[in-house]
């Protein structure tokens, strides 16, 4: 903030010192007449020239003019550069006028004509002020968005990194292999098919690293193997319930999202369940928005640990795919725990 500050004050004390350097070499090469007190007549100018642009600046950061669409920004920028020419021009008459040290050609004019007749060439003047002051403005903004994106590369990265080795715990592909272990003599079809599905889940897992979005259908099918496989562990306590509108299957959602989310409701909800629940997956359309869903017998006891990886890894999958477009939620309902997304269509 303070180097800005500085750029910012060295811009204007070098601009017009500039103007001053170059309104006096133009006196001396192309003057047709003595100018009386002409130094006077360009300090001033000068001046009240830094004053003014810099009130007309800190008008411009207080109405926040650069985060205004860009027709009310072009609408921002021509009112502010009117009004503010009319300030200067009224000041340098003023101040010019009682020092005595107007130019011949304007003192005959009535004060109103005067100020009008600076006016024009003030306007002229701080327009060109306001176009290098936008555009040095949008070239800072470019260099950080640029920065920006830098950094959130790197962070989606660390989030990847962090997403493979914690995604799967060691306790359900430990778990998995036990129950695969018993299935291999009691139903073999069922071994093979267990053994499927959690090779599914650990491809689906490393596919994750390469992509910054899925869809709903494909995080529906790596949700449904994972289930497939708890449900050889809870038996009849596992209870599972899908409320799917087809339209959101090429929804895009942050990938194994979905799989966290279910996975931290078995954790957290169901396996502290002596009668075992029901998991509940819903994605609906509502009001414009994406609405997911899921729901696990159980509820939420004290506080809501923000810092645990599947709800902090909720939030930065869902800002690093849609901003601060997207909202998540998880509260009890009547004796269900919900983990409820609102993402934009």
């Amino acid at each position: 903030m303070r180097n800005n500050t500085s750029t910012y004050w060295l811009c204007q004390i070098g601009g017009w010192s500039t103007y001053c350097i170059v309104y006096t070499f133009f006196y001396f090469t192309i003057r047709t007449q003595p100018q009386p007190h002409f130094y006077e007549t360009v300090f001033i100018d000068a001046s009240l020239g830094l004053i003014v642009t810099h009130a007309m600046r800190l008008i411009i950061k207080a109405g926040s003019f650069f985060k205004l669409s860009l027709s009310k920004q072009v609408l921002a920028f021509v009112a502010t550069t009117l009004v503010f020419a009319f300030c200067y021009a009224f000041l340098m008459v003023f101040v010019e006028d009682k020092l005595d040290i107007l130019s011949e050609h304007i003192k005959k004019y009535p004060f109103i004509n005067k100020v009008i007749r600076v006016w024009y060439a003030a306007f002229l003047f701080l327009t060109i002020w306001n176009l290098l002051y936008y555009l040095f403005h949008y070239v800072r903004k470019s260099q950080s968005q640029q920065l920006d994106k830098i950094r959130l590369e790197s962070l989606v990265k660390e989030l990847e990194l962090k997403t493979i080795k914690s995604h799967i715990h060691p306790h359900f592909i430990f778990n998995t292999l036990n129950s695969i272990r018993a299935l291999v003599d009691e139903n073999p079809e069922n071994a093979r098919t267990a053994i499927t599905q959690l090779s599914n889940i650990l491809r689906s897992s490393m596919y994750a690293e390469k992509v910054d979005s899925s869809t709903v259908e494909k995080e529906l099918s790596i949700v449904k193997d994972y289930l497939a496989l708890e449900l050889i562990r809870f038996e009849k306590r596992l209870n599972i319930e899908y409320t799917i509108d087809e339209d959101t299957l090429d929804q895009p959602v942050p990938p194994m999202m979905l799989q966290t989310l279910v996975e931290n409701a078995i954790k957290h909800g169901i396996s502290k369940q002596i009668n075992g629940g029901t998991i509940k997956i819903i994605s609906d359309f509502k009001d414009n928005y994406h609405e997911l869903i899921v729901q696990n017998t159980g509820q939420l006891n004290g506080s809501i640990n923000a810092e645990g990886f599947g709800i902090a890894s909720t939030y930065d999958r869902l800002n690093l795919l849609f901003g601060n477009k997207a909202q998540f939620e998880l509260k009890n309902i009547e004796s269900m725990v919900q983990a409820r997304i609102i993402m934009p269509i």
